[in-house]
């Protein structure tokens, strides 16, 4: 029998051959804590103590799975996000702490505007509709996903958490779908927006097990999601409504171009990593 100590070395020495160390160590903390239920800290102070047969078989069973580069979020079953604790798994996207900004920004706007009906477009595991209305419980939020197992993850997600969200199975892109939408005093979204010819750029574990239908868009209109919200927004967002956008940081420019100068005002916005990740739009006219 291997013990605590014995066991956290050698996992987190395997993990350090695919990984940085930094995130090996985040990575190995989060097994250890989900599965054996023992922190860091624990280890140190129980590290002679030997594991039950059991739980390794758990944490050789995990290694398995992330040598195949395999997200520890789906791994565990969850992410967190806004510090609430989302279901995942390989059918909608792992939340990232960069989408947290977006959020905050279109909950500021919220709790002082008077009008506070919300639509979220390409809701995935549902992160962003579900932590706004945490936040502005009195938010009216309708929640839109072309993929039927997101929507489904995303309603679970929102009775997890004890909040009341309407999803809706829709590919936006089509114009008759969501023509039959009302008016929003809020648009926010975080489409797909990476060109296919990108893939090579990516870690592995998010090109080989993340839903492709929520990251890439064809190389040849990148900015095709955006073009059909500016479109929406003529017609459906309300006077002085705001609009939420997560983009590529190589087209920030680009997509608020897509706004006409004399209807929006547009804002570009860097994220926590300085890279220019967010366009907020203001409706001036």
């Amino acid at each position: 029998m291997m013990t605590w100590r014995e066991i956290h070395k050698s996992f987190l020495g395997k993990l350090k051959n695919i990984y940085p160390g930094g995130e090996a160590a985040a990575i190995t903390d989060i097994i250890f804590s989900h599965f054996a239920v023992i922190s860091r800290q624990q280890i140190i102070m129980r590290g002679d103590e030997e594991a039950t047969p059991g739980l390794v078989n758990q944490l050789d069973t995990a290694m398995e799975k992330l040598l195949r580069h395999i997200p520890v979020q789906y791994i565990t079953g969850f992410a967190w996000f806004c510090d609430i604790k989302f279901a995942v798994n390989e059918r909608v996207l792992i939340p990232r702490p960069e989408t947290e900004e977006l959020v905050k920004h279109a909950a500021d706007f919220l709790k002082t505007n008077k009008g506070k009906k919300v639509l979220d477009i390409g809701t995935g595991s549902g992160c962003i509709p579900v932590s706004l209305k945490k936040i502005v419980q009195d938010a009216e939020i309708l929640s839109v996903d072309i993929s039927g197992e997101a929507v489904r993850i995303a309603n679970e997600n929102a009775l997890i958490n004890n909040t009341t969200v309407e999803f809706l199975e829709m590919n936006f892109l089509d114009e008759k779908s969501r023509d039959a939408l009302g008016e929003f005093d809020v648009i926010i979204s975080n489409p797909p927006y990476i060109p296919e010819e990108e893939k090579n750029l990516l870690d592995k574990n998010v090109v080989m097990h993340e839903p492709h239908l929520a990251l890439f868009v064809p190389q040849q209109d990148p900015l095709i999601f955006y073009k059909k919200i500016q479109d929406f927004a003529d017609d459906h967002l309300a006077e002085n409504g705001r609009i939420f956008l997560e983009v590529h940081e190589n087209f920030a420019n680009g997509t608020a171009g897509l706004f006409p100068k004399e209807k929006y005002e547009c804002t570009v916005e860097k994220d926590i990593s300085g890279k220019e990740r967010m366009v907020l739009i203001s409706r001036c006219r």
